[in-house]
């Protein structure tokens, strides 16, 4: 049959089923229906064949196998009996995103390829509803920073118990995937470390003796010999509004007693690192046990809108100040009221020397204690204080049976908890009460149950098949999806009664969790990661190319984006806010790094974008346009990569191993980045792959490497239009939003993609992509609402369900008989 005069295979099909279906009924009954169904699976085949022949096979056989695809043996059948998914899924992906077959070769007819795709999607979705397979479920790991939340919202102590433990690996570009979070007896004895640590403060068994925290303020280096730089503006939102300078942290008083605030000062040398003593200056002060918020700043000495003058040294001289330094106030400050206040010089004096390029101001801070220490509140953690040596038993059985049901994730045996009684038992009778409990705590806190997601074991009988899991590991993977942790007394309690799985109870709980504090791990575990926003403080942009860049502009960068994506989520906004919004949030330091006037100070506050502006949504943001630059140019490539990877999740593959670096320069001439890469594109092996990436990265080279707007490049107009592969013209950033705004079901799929993978911990299958496409069409009827694909993801088979493994037995069972076959 020719392809050109053949019709759309998906009506002629209906129409082939009405016809047989009716003719069949109306002659023999409903016993006919199987021979009718049998006729239309003929007619799929006789369509569908002929179509992978005509538009793919020239690539797709299993000589060239381009892509690691062959469609040789694929049949219309498979999707009615689930073969070869992996490979279906593939052409459904690429077909439905118009990208195969390629622009440069035979197109079928629109409404051929729509209805082939629309066949293919329903026939996908109809299996996995007939044959549910949540995938995998391995046993996995806690990663670091699920441990110390876990940690945190057990024992209600807070430590850096993250950063005592090794970074993990990551894999599907997150860091809570099975597959890859392994295990050795170094990473154990750190684990044991952290948990005696944790236990020893949980239960007030921290010693009295002092020691000395230490904060180092995040600077920029050392300018050109003359030190570090310092303005005369207010360093934070939790400063006084007539400070400078200075820092705020938070720190943990174990103990009342008195300590030392001291401060590091910059002496403006070539070698900032050092820290003399001329340099440091103390202040004691009373503080009880517990929380406080520390902070230190100098005062505002100009008129707020003057900057403070820089003077430059050289390499033959340093320039002197006339006069000697004056006495500058320097507070410190405890929960929000000045403590007390240091004098300190204008600037250092040094018996060889002294410089005065910038103002004073804070390097680190140290608190030291405490000194003289007194008592301390009683731990949060004994819930009941036994008065006398026989209630003790019972009072620790009922805290550590209380923590073990939070950290098991629920209700505990007698028989479980009698290890953790033991343990106590020993430690009590040298130790006393705490210590015993102390080490129960300990020893809870290294448990496999504690350290490894351990869930319900699936029925007796049941081999090879899927099954719903229990509300109690339903409650485990919600805590771990929502708040990188444990769940608490109000989702375990829903549990253990069995209602968490209603509908009605699942959604007020999602809704509840979204609220809480402990949803900040959503934005800074899978947005961190999503948008690579980790990568941040390892990009090193070059001074030279880009002056403007410095830490408190890092830092901005970072917190704008991290704000946008925590409004989307508690605000319920559409994720289309992420590809184009009218608004974003700001700082002065960030507003004035974008061009936009009225934003003052270095609070950030949502603020609504000007028409026409050249920001809002992801794109126009800073740190996605630093994270996708080097450190002295923008990256066409790297940018346009970005945006397949996790805007379409339709990545390029892999560059070769001997890919040639970009010419700087021709024939003595600086070239722009598109003169670049239409030279490198000259290569045919490379053309393939950029014709995807580099039109969408070329519509943001207005913006510089560090996400600054320009208008020109290497001296030429900087020219921002492109051209799609299958032809659409677009010009710049408005016009890249408006092309992914076209495409906003297949960023949908993408964002649901990616947020799956996170929330199951493994990698998406072809079983999953059913219900990816789904949960996008879902929140297109919910104007494409956060939250919506949340609620889609978490009552998804692959979140509710859990599949067996068929015994080893079994499966070489079936492989024999099959071999025989």
């Amino acid at each position: 049959m020719n392809a050109g005069r053949r019709v759309p295979f998906g009506r002629s099909v209906l129409a082939l089923a009405a016809l047989v279906s009716a003719s069949c009924v109306l002659a023999a009954g409903q016993d006919a229906v199987p021979h009718a169904v049998r006729a239309v699976d003929e007619q799929r085949a006789a369509l569908i064949e002929p179509m992978l022949e005509d538009y793919c096979s020239r690539c797709h056989n299993d000589f060239d196998k381009v892509a690691g695809l062959s469609v040789a043996d694929l049949k219309a059948s498979d999707i009615a009996a689930g073969r070869n998914a992996e490979s279906w899924e593939k052409i459904l992906r690429r077909v439905a995103a118009g990208e195969m077959p390629p622009h440069s070769k035979k197109q079928p007819d629109p409404a051929l390829r729509a209805d082939f795709v629309n066949w293919l999607d329903e026939g996908r979705a109809q299996f996995v509803t007939a044959h549910p397979d949540p995938g995998a479920a391995p046993v996995r790991r806690l990663n670091r920073r699920e441990y110390a939340n876990a940690v945190r919202d057990l024992l209600g102590v807070e430590g850096d118990f993250a950063a005592a433990l090794p970074p993990d690996n990551s894999g599907f570009g997150f860091d809570n995937i099975a597959d890859v979070l392994s295990v050795s007896p170094t990473l154990v004895e750190r684990y044991v470390a952290v948990a005696g640590k944790a236990a020893r403060m949980a239960t007030g068994l921290v010693p009295k003796r002092d020691f000395v925290t230490t904060w180092q303020v995040a600077k920029d280096g050392s300018v050109m010999n003359s030190g570090i730089p310092a303005f005369n503006d207010r360093a934070g939102p939790e400063l006084p509004l007539a400070s400078r300078g200075g820092t705020a942290v938070r720190y943990v008083a174990r103990w009342d007693g008195v300590f030392d605030i001291a401060v590091w000062l910059n002496s403006n040398t070539n070698n900032e690192s050092d820290r003399l003593p001329e340099d440091r200056f103390s202040l004691r002060i009373p503080m009880k046990a517990g929380v406080h918020r520390v902070a230190v700043s100098l005062r505002r000495q100009t008129w707020p809108d003057e900057m403070v003058q820089v003077v430059r040294n050289t390499t033959d001289y340093v320039p002197l100040p006339l006069e000697k330094p004056a006495d500058l106030p320097l507070d410190v400050w405890v929960d929000g009221a000045r403590a007390g206040t240091l004098t300190v010089p204008a600037f250092r004096v040094h018996p060889r020397y002294s410089q005065h390029n910038f103002p004073r101001d804070v390097l680190q801070l140290d608190v030291a204690g405490p000194f003289d220490p007194g008592g301390q509140a009683r731990p949060a953690v004994f819930t009941c204080q036994p008065r006398r040596a026989a209630e003790e038993m019972a009072c620790a059985r009922r805290i550590i049976a209380s923590l073990a049901r939070r950290a098991w994730r629920g209700p505990v045996r007698d028989a479980e908890l009698a290890p953790l009684l033991k343990i106590y038992a020993d430690e009590r009778v040298g130790g006393g009460f705490d210590s015993g409990v102390a080490a129960a705590i300990e020893a809870l806190l290294v448990s496999p149950r504690f350290l490894f997601v351990v869930e319900t074991p699936p029925p007796a009988g049941l081999s090879g098949g899927a099954y719903r899991v229990s509300d109690l590991d339903l409650a485990g993977r919600l805590a771990l999806f929502l708040w990188s942790s444990i769940p608490d007394d109000g989702l375990l309690r829903l549990a253990q009664q069995g209602k968490l799985h209603l509908p009605v109870v699942l959604d007020a709980e999602i809704a509840r969790m979204l609220a809480d504090r402990r949803a900040e791990a959503l934005t800074e575990n899978f947005a961190g990661q999503w948008l690579y926003l980790r990568n941040l403080d390892q990009q090193r942009p070059d001074i030279t190319e880009f002056p403007q860049f410095d830490v408190p502009l890092r830092a901005a960068m970072a917190t704008e984006t991290r704000m946008f994506f925590a409004h989307v989520l508690s605000a319920n906004r559409p994720v289309t806010d992420f590809i184009r919004a009218d608004y974003t949030f700001l700082n002065e330091r960030l507003a004035r790094h974008y061009g936009i006037e009225g934003v003052r100070g270095p609070a950030f506050r949502k603020v609504s974008l000007p028409q026409g502006t050249p920001r809002g949504g992801l794109l126009g943001q800073a740190s996605i346009l630093t994270v996708t630059s080097y450190g002295n140019r923008t990256s066409v490539v790297k940018r346009g990569k970005w945006i397949l990877d996790n805007l379409l999740a339709s990545p390029p593959p892999p560059p070769p191993a001997d890919v040639p670096a970009l010419k700087a320069e021709h024939d003595g001439k600086k070239l722009t980045a598109r003169e670049q890469l239409e030279l490198h594109r000259a290569n045919p092996a490379c053309a393939s792959c950029h014709q995807r990436m580099d039109p969408l990265g070329f519509a943001l080279e207005n913006f510089d490497g560090v996400g600054a707007w320009r208008t020109q490049d290497a001296g030429q107009v900087i020219d921002a239009g492109a051209v799609l592969a299958d032809g659409t013209a677009f010009s710049g950033f408005a016009g890249l939003q408006q092309i992914l705004l076209d495409r906003r079901e297949e960023f949908a799929r993408a964002f649901t993609e990616r947020l799956m993978t996170y929330a199951l911990g493994r990698g998406l299958g072809p079983q999953d992509m059913p219900a990816v496409r789904s949960i996008a069409r879902d929140a297109a009827k919910d104007d494409w609402r956060v939250r919506t694909i949340i609620r889609g993801i978490i009552t998804s088979p692959g979140f509710t369900m859990r599949r067996v493994p068929v015994p080893a037995s079994l499966a070489r069972a079936d492989s024999s008989s099959g071999a025989g076959r």
